[in-house]
């Protein structure tokens, strides 16, 4: 599937463009989705069509495009946001000096009267200057309200251009014929015109500088990468451009160098710092054999790895693109939000007028300058910008919060959803224990001792490829001991392995230890099954095995020649912080069950150290989505966190999966959150952080909403009648500016969320 095509968007002022540009993109044919981000001034597309169409279809609505490629673009977008940072302020600045003195020399007297021939031509005076501002520092209002009046459309600039627009007209004509209107309606509002084209242009000034901070994740993660490689063609080192390196060369990374691209180790050892990726302080150990990642960084010493992923192909790249595209997506809260920003500004319009009329109609004397005044306060005060960025805003903070914790949130919706789940389910093996099955146990009959239990456990064993199997080979390695030759290798399905000693020397524990047993003939290896099918008698050996099941480790009897020699017990640790993390979600008030394939009584032992509140066990694969389902049926809201293919099916059925990033890239593809890490503390921290981010969404859109909804009215003059109170236009433009702004602060507050998570 083709990755989505980004594009940079020029010239939205308000919620309202939103709805415009995607529309136009949706128009386009081989388009499959568009969603613009207000917040971040970008689009994502997916489908077939080429950017050029896509660009040409944004243009043609009014709007400014260009393809977003990768981190030179991005870079070259940040240049171009802070060149119209400083150009905003300068149009501020230019539109200050004219309106400032206006303002403060009103209410003093200090300016002439309309009446007289000196205070005539001195309006006129001011007017030009007036005009002055509005085509400098207001130029682009009247641009984009004219490209959406020939498209059909009306949006911010379209209030903010009818608004200073009138003002400006009325102004003018009284200055030019003071007679035509009563003595009480000769009023200039010049100085309206160029506080509230200043006071917009401050706010959408401060609005971009907190903006920029809540792309931070993104940036971050773009600067890990770093420039150049050290590559090693032709038995010569050489530094080259990271763009130039190709699969399979060999590069070398020296101490404090970042790793250049995703590889595999093939000379040397070091400790590397992926705490960019998993939120993990505690540097790596990497030796031969073991994977680096692009990004991460090489403490302390030298090693040669082979590049296996590059360019937009290693995880780095698709960590960014995963965040790009959370960051992009839309949740219910904010698709509703959208909807109603689409029609506000019509709606606007019409209250507008109506306030006209009424006060036109009704109002007391003079009746033009009241009905101008009350519109213009209307027009300017009504702009849905903060309703538009509440949850947009909100959403990039968030992901990019989360990511900084190894938590990779594939869309908005699963940030909206996982603050809601009631019950968390999970998955056993690899979620809740390590996924490495070690022995933890031995014990040796009277005649034998645990280092010969083990060499003939692993001797038999290493002929089996079964996950146990493993675990006795790599418990035998890290005591440096040996392998027998055997032969007549035979696997009992279900029950364990036969085999015959052919040659080797039997090791004892010490030299004082135990003589050797003879071991010419023939070994078991298996469960109790397997011993009473051989009518081997357990003797004492069978007490023992439930001690062992309450510690959730799994017993392998060995035998040789028909006498029981020692059991070898096995067990899938559980993972040091799971107890912790589950103690944390039970602290938000979820129920937590462990779903899983493994027998009642391993499955009942591990929730027992662990804290788990139910224990669903004995589960075909087949059937974990099942189990799912009659969880919802019982009105849960469920989560599911595995690591496996096996859990694939269940992670798409839940309401929010929850894949381990240890795990296989199927579950990672079905799930709606990664946990890079594989710590169960992730999922506490994307429930905390999904609280948050919806929390501050609300707060957003409820500050957002009160604003409008009591603005309007008041701009419209309802306090008139009682407390002969109309609120100002240039009150009105200050208050417009500053909730945007208000809006992108509290947003930014995401970025002091802590984790609950108690560090060693």
């Amino acid at each position: 599937m083709a990755k989505p095509l980004r594009l940079s968007i020029g010239g939205m002022n308000c919620a309202g463009c939103v709805a415009t540009v995607e529309t136009a993109l949706r128009a386009v044919p081989g388009v499959t989705d568009a969603t613009v981000n207000f917040a971040e001034h970008t689009a994502s597309v997916a489908g077939s069509a080429s950017a050029e169409n896509l660009v040409a279809a944004v243009k043609a609505a009014g709007y400014e495009a260009a393809e977003l490629r990768g981190a030179g673009d991005e870079a070259q977008k940040e240049a171009a946001e802070m060149v119209h940072y400083r150009r905003l302020l300068r149009k501020t600045a230019v539109a200050g000096i004219v309106g400032v003195p206006l303002l403060v020399a009103g209410p003093l007297g200090w300016l002439p009267a309309l009446s007289t021939p000196a205070g005539q031509l001195f309006w006129l005076a001011v007017g030009a200057a007036t005009l002055f501002v509005m085509a400098y520092s207001g130029g682009h209002f009247f641009k984009g309200a004219w490209k959406a009046f020939w498209i059909h459309n009306a949006n911010m600039d379209t209030l903010v251009a009818l608004g200073t627009g009138a003002a400006w007209t009325y102004s003018i004509a009284v200055a030019a014929f003071p007679r035509m209107v009563p003595v009480l309606a000769q009023h200039a509002y010049f100085e309206a015109a160029a506080i509230i084209i200043a006071l917009i242009n401050l706010g959408s000034a401060l609005e971009m500088r907190a903006r920029g901070k809540t792309s931070e994740a993104i940036k971050r993660l773009i600067g890990l990468q770093p420039k150049t490689a050290r590559v090693i063609r032709d038995g010569r080192e050489t530094d080259v451009p990271i763009e130039e390196v190709g699969l399979q060369e060999t590069l070398r990374v020296r101490p404090g160098e970042k790793i250049a691209v995703d590889g595999i180790v093939i000379d040397g050892h070091s400790t590397v710092d992926e705490s960019m990726l998993t939120g993990e302080p505690l540097p790596v150990k990497k030796e031969a054999g073991n994977e680096v990642v692009g990004g991460t960084l090489n403490k302390s010493g030298t090693f040669l790895f082979q590049a296996t992923r590059i360019g937009k192909d290693t995880a780095l790249a698709h960590i960014i693109e995963m965040v790009r595209q959370a960051q992009n997506s839309k949740p219910a809260i904010g698709r509703l939000a959208d909807q109603i920003s689409s029609v506000f500004v019509p709606g606007v319009l019409i209250i507008a007028v109506i306030t006209f009329l009424v006060w036109f109609n009704i109002g007391p004397n003079p009746v033009l300058g009241y009905a101008l005044v009350a519109t213009m306060t209307v027009l300017i005060i009504a702009c849905p910008c903060a309703l538009g960025l509440a949850t947009p805003i909100s959403i990039m903070v968030g992901v990019g919060k989360a990511a900084e914790y190894g938590i990779l949130i594939r869309k908005g919706d699963a940030l909206q959803q996982a603050g809601r789940l009631t019950t968390v389910v999970l998955d056993k093996t690899g979620t809740v224990t390590a996924g490495r099955p070690t022995v933890t146990s031995l014990l040796a009959a009277p005649d034998w001792d645990e280092m010969q239990l083990l060499q003939l456990a692993a001797s038999i064993e290493a002929g089996s490829e079964h996950p146990l199997a493993e675990a006795v080979m790599a418990a035998a390695s890290a005591r440096g001991i040996s392998t027998l030759e055997l032969s007549g290798f035979e696997a009992i399905p279900g029950r364990g392995v036969r085999a015959v000693v052919t040659g080797g020397a039997v090791q004892t524990q010490s030299a004082g230890g135990p003589a050797p047993a003879r071991t010419t003939g023939q070994l078991l290896l298996g469960n109790e099954a397997l011993m009473r099918s051989y009518g081997i008698d357990l003797g004492s050996f069978t007490g023992k095995v439930a001690a062992l099941a309450a510690r959730a480790e799994t017993p392998m009897y060995l035998a040789v020649d028909g006498v029981i020699a020692g059991i070898v017990a096995v067990s899938d640790p559980v993972k040091p912080d799971s107890q912790d993390a589950i103690a944390r979600l039970h602290a938000t008030g979820l129920k937590v069950v462990m779903l899983t394939g493994d027998n009642k009584i391993t499955a009942d032992a591990v929730a027992r150290q662990v804290g788990v509140d139910e224990v669903i066990a004995d589960v075909l694969p087949a059937d974990k989505a099942h189990q799912i389902e009659l969880l919802q049926a019982r009105g849960e809201v469920v989560g599911m966190i595995g690591d496996g293919i096996n859990d694939a099916p269940a992670l798409a059925r839940a309401d929010v999966g929850f894949a381990i990033g240890t795990g296989t890239d199927v579950a990672i593809e079905s799930a709606d959150v990664t946990l890079i890490r594989g710590s169960l503390h992730g999922v506490a921290d994307a429930i905390g952080i999904s609280k948050a981010t919806v929390r501050n969404i609300k707060q957003n859109l409820f500050g957002s909403f009160v604003y409008n909804l009591l603005g309007i009215p008041i701009a419209a003059g309802a306090l008139f009648p009682l407390f002969h109170l109309l609120l100002n236009p240039i009150i009105a433009g200050g208050a417009m500016a500053m909730s945007s702004f208000t809006v992108v602060s509290n947003a930014n507050r995401l970025r002091w969320y802590a984790s609950g998570e108690r560090r060693p």
